[in-house]
């Protein structure tokens, strides 16, 4: 299972995520979208709305589930914890 997480690097809630992530040893990538820049940041925030609706952070994409916002409970679910 692919797990894939859209971040912020300022962002409070991205940081509970990736927190979560590590402590429950899940294996996921990571894009800090603040931290890129010209056409690679354009492209990212692209594929954001296109998962997500908006521009809300963190996304983890979880196989074909997305989840917006620092939701725990679908964490836990959709990667089987």
């Amino acid at each position: 299972m692919t797990v894939m997480l859209y971040a912020l690097s300022t962002c409070p809630y991205c940081r509970l995520t990736k927190k979560y992530l590590d402590e429950n040893d899940v294996e996921y990538d990571v894009i800090d979208v603040d931290l890129l820049e010209g056409d690679e940041r354009t492209a990212v925030l692209a594929d954001v709305k296109n998962l997500s609706g908006g521009t809300s952070f963190p996304v983890l994409v979880v196989g074909e589930e997305v989840i917006v916002g620092f939701n725990k409970a679908a964490m836990k679910e959709h990667l089987g914890l």
